[in-house]
């Protein structure tokens, strides 16, 4: 069974940076994506970033592109998540989850996800 654990989240001034990490453990070809969402007191989960076992990237909130950079390292089975140019909106708990599913349905097929790591910026 796949496991995913988060670290890296924290309290940061708007404007600023923070790297999360995802270790993954037992990853099985049937793996087609990694990738974020997040999930704010109050509201909905939001898909963040996914990227699939060919490398392609896909957003799914407008507000992050240009801040965001998803990453992987395959020796390391981990998973980054670069965010730049932080702001209040981003304040949330953030989840790293394998699918079954690669882009625009990575949502669809979560298999494994984390107890997540929380973000926090202070505005």
């Amino acid at each position: 069974q796949v496991q995913v654990v988060e670290s890296g989240g924290g309290l940061v001034q708007a404007g600023g940076s923070l790297t999360l990490s995802c270790t993954a453990s037992g990853l099985t070809f049937g793996v087609q994506a990694m990738g974020w969402f997040r999930q704010a007191p109050g509201k909905e989960r939001e898909g963040v970033l996914c990227i699939s076992r060919n490398g392609g990237t896909t957003y799914y909130t407008d507000s992050v592109v240009g801040r965001f950079t998803i990453s992987r390292d395959d020796a390391k089975n981990t998973l980054y998540l670069e965010m730049d140019n932080l702001t209040h909106e981003d304040s949330a708990m953030y989840y790293c989850a394998t699918s079954r599913l690669r882009g625009i349905l990575f949502l669809n097929g979560l298999e494994s996800e984390g107890q997540g790591t929380l973000v926090t910026v202070s505005s």
